[in-house]
């Protein structure tokens, strides 16, 4: 029973990254109707910018901050600076080829990921980094009998804390009412007064920033990071967003958390190297069952 809870802790903290970057992806999805395949990359970006500003800086910022300071300092770093990544992204790769068409802004797509991708390994190299352990949190504790780690807490309360001020913003605010009918219906949103930009400039930036904290998040969970993480994570989130229901803020939470959970106990009751095999038979399982993901896909009703 022990295995079981030290699996699902695990888990957790594993799908709170999935759910963090999958709710960029469905942001985006939801109003632009766009796979941003980028999106795993600026997850890797946000982890490196974390790891340089720890390392260039470790001695200064854990004197006069302390080791949560340097953590914190680290992430608010990742988030200003890949949120400005993600509205560059939108000016530069996307809003040119909008009147292009879908097929034009997935191929921007494809290519802005190995942009970005190649001038992480141009700039930081093929070689993986890893996060310097003087700047990683490690202390353990029993929680409730359980061994954990005072990182793995932060990082499951950080989350899911920022994971409530999302739902919170999209779900019961006025701009959340506006980014909800632009999701809906664009041309009529316009027209009802909303301004189309700042919601798509708030998204731009506010998903890739989410994915840059959970970048810092990842690197100082797993401290080694590589130049080609950011693939496999999208791929993941993108897996969780289908799982959920994309377009679907609380299902991207919820298919990121499920995605995380499976992999941990598969991997820790059955194999590790199987797992990701596992994940994807359940995800064509549930998308046979309901191919809109677990809480669907949000859709305007024609009336």
């Amino acid at each position: 029973m022990a295995t079981f809870f030290e699996q699902l802790i695990n888990g957790l903290t594993i799908g709170s990254f999935y759910a963090l970057v999958a709710l960029g992806y469905s942001m985006v999805y939801g109003v632009m109707k766009l796979i941003n395949f980028a999106h795993g990359d600026l997850f890797a970006l946000g982890s490196y910018l974390g790891y340089t500003l720890l390392i260039a800086s470790s001695s200064w910022v854990t004197v006069h901050f302390g080791l949560w300071g340097g953590m914190a300092i680290a992430m608010l770093f990742a988030f200003v600076g890949i949120g400005l990544a993600g509205v560059l992204m939108e000016r530069i790769a996307y809003r040119p080829v909008y009147p292009a068409g879908r097929l034009s802004l997935v191929v921007s797509a494809l290519g802005m990921s190995i942009f970005l991708q190649n001038g992480i390994m141009a700039i930081w190299g093929s070689r993986p980094q890893a996060y310097p352990a003087a700047v990683v949190p490690s202390t353990r504790f029993s929680l409730l009998g359980l061994p954990v780690t005072t990182l793995q807490v932060v990082i499951l309360l950080l989350s899911f804390t920022l994971m409530l001020v999302i739902w919170f913003i999209v779900e019961k605010t006025t701009f959340g009412a506006a980014i909800r009918a632009t999701a809906l219906d664009r041309s009529t949103a316009t027209l009802m007064g909303i301004d189309v930009r700042v919601v798509i400039f708030f998204i731009f930036a506010l998903g890739p920033a989410l994915g840059g904290i959970a970048g810092v998040m990842n690197g100082m969970y797993y401290r080694a990071i590589s130049f080609n993480m950011g693939w496999t994570y999208g791929l993941k989130a993108f897996t969780a967003t289908i799982l959920g229901g994309i377009g679907n803020i609380p299902g991207a939470m919820i298919g990121g958390l499920l995605l995380g959970l499976m992999e941990s106990l598969f991997a820790g009751y059955v194999s590790g190297a199987w797992k990701n095999v596992f994940v994807f038979v359940i995800l064509i399982a549930v998308l046979l069952w309901r191919p809109t993901g677990l809480l669907g896909e949000k859709t305007a009703e024609k009336v």
